[in-house]
C-alpha cells in the first residue's frame, strides 16, 4: 500500500513537470526520508513549480517565503505585538508555521535571516519570547538557490547546508518535453486545478514504512566505509559527519521503498550519495563544492563488501 501512494504521487507530478521523472523521484525520496531539500539551478527551470506541485498533490499547508536582502528573521518566524485590550503581548506566527515551506532564492537573504530557519529545520520547533512552539507534522523546507556566480547572492554557511538532507538540480528539459511545455497549458493553471492524490497521513505512512525497511549489516559496513573514505581523502577538506551517514541511509531506504522493495541495496546508497554528500563536501585548497566526477571517483574507490 505505501508504495502505491508513491506511485500515484509520481504519476500525477509527472503530468505537470514534464520529462523530470528522476528528479521528482529524488525529491519524493527526500520527503519520505523526513529531510529538507535544496534545489540549485538557473532561474526558470521549474524549481518553484516542483515545490508547489508536491504541496498540492499531498494536500500540505503551503507557504512561500521570497528571500530578499531586506528580509528579517521576524518575517519568517513571527513577531510579538502588544495587545492593548489584554495589556499583554500576543505572538503572531510567521509563515514558517506551515507543513511545507518554500524558501525561494534562499541565498539572496543575509546570513542572519538564513539562520532563522536553523532551529526550525533541525528541531522542528521555534523559540519565541522564551517559549518553545512546535511546528506542524509533517514539516518540510524546500529551498531554491540560484548559482553563486549571480549578482546579489550570499553563500549558505556550512551549518545551514548540513540541515538539507539532499541537494538536487533540475536542469533544462529535453527537446520533446520543452515542446510540450511550450504548446501546453500554463503550469500554474494546471496546479490550481489539481486535487490531492494522497493525504498528509499517507505521507507519514510512507515515512514509517521507509524507516522499517531492512538494512543488512554489510550495507552498514559499506556506508561506514564511504564516510571513512571522505575523511581520509586528500581531495576533500574534511569528511562527512555521522549525521550525513544517517541521512544517506534514510534517503536510500526511501528510494528502495519507491522502487517497491522491502530491503536496501548498495545501488540505492550509490544513487543517493552524490545528492546527500555533494553540498557537504568541499575541495581541499579552494573550498569549492566537488564536481560530480570527484564523487564518482570516491564511489569507485570504495568496494561493496
Amino acid at each position: 500500500m505505501p508504495q502505491r501512494h508513491a506511485s500515484r504521487l509520481l504519476e500525477a507530478a509527472s503530468q505537470i513537470i514534464l520529462g523530470k521523472e528522476h528528479e521528482l523521484q529524488l525529491a519524493l525520496s527526500c520527503l519520505i526520508a523526513r529531510g529538507h531539500l535544496l534545489i540549485e539551478d538557473m532561474p526558470g527551470v521549474g524549481k518553484t513549480t516542483l515545490a508547489h506541485v508536491l504541496a498540492r498533490l499531498v494536500g500540505l499547508h503551503f507557504q512561500r517565503i521570497q528571500f530578499t536582502s531586506d528580509l528579517l528573521p521576524a518575517d519568517i518566524v513571527g513577531v510579538s505585538v502588544f495587545d492593548r485590550e489584554t495589556s499583554s503581548f500576543r505572538f503572531n506566527a510567521g509563515p514558517v508555521f506551515a507543513q511545507l515551506i518554500l524558501a525561494d532564492e534562499i541565498n539572496r537573504a543575509t546570513p542572519k535571516t538564513q539562520s532563522a530557519l536553523l532551529e526550525a529545520m533541525e528541531e522542528r520547533q521555534i523559540t519565541a519570547d522564551g517559549a518553545t512552539l512546535p511546528l506542524p507534522d509533517p514539516f518540510f523546507v524546500i529551498a531554491t538557490q540560484n548559482p553563486s556566480t549571480q549578482i546579489g547572492t550570499f553563500p549558505l554557511p556550512e551549518s545551514q547546508l548540513d540541515r538539507f538532507l539532499m541537494r538536487i538540480r533540475i536542469g533544462y528539459p529535453d527537446r520533446a518535453a520543452e515542446r510540450a511545455l511550450l504548446m501546453g497549458e500554463a503550469r500554474r493553471e494546471l496546479i490550481e486545478r489539481q486535487q490531492p492524490v494522497i493525504t498528509p497521513d499517507d505521507l507519514i505512512e510512507l515515512q514509517h514504512a521507509a524507516q522499517a525497511l531492512q538494512v543488512a549489516d554489510r550495507l552498514i559496513d559499506y556506508v561506514q566505509n564511504l564516510l571513512a573514505a571522505t575523511r581520509q581523502s586528500n581531495e576533500f577538506a574534511g569528511g562527512l559527519s555521522p549525521r550525513a551517514g544517517l541521512g544517506l541511509l534514510a534517503s536510500a531506504r526511501a528510494w528502495a521503498l519507491i522502487e517497491g522493495r522491502d530491503h536496501v541495496l548498495p545501488e540505492d546508497v550509490q544513487r543517493m550519495f552524490p545528492h546527500v554528500a555533494g553540498h557537504r563536501l568541499h575541495l581541499a585548497g579552494d573550498g569549492r563544492p566537488p564536481a560530480p566526477a570527484a564523487l564518482d571517483r570516491l564511489l569507485q574507490s570504495v568496494p561493496v563488501s
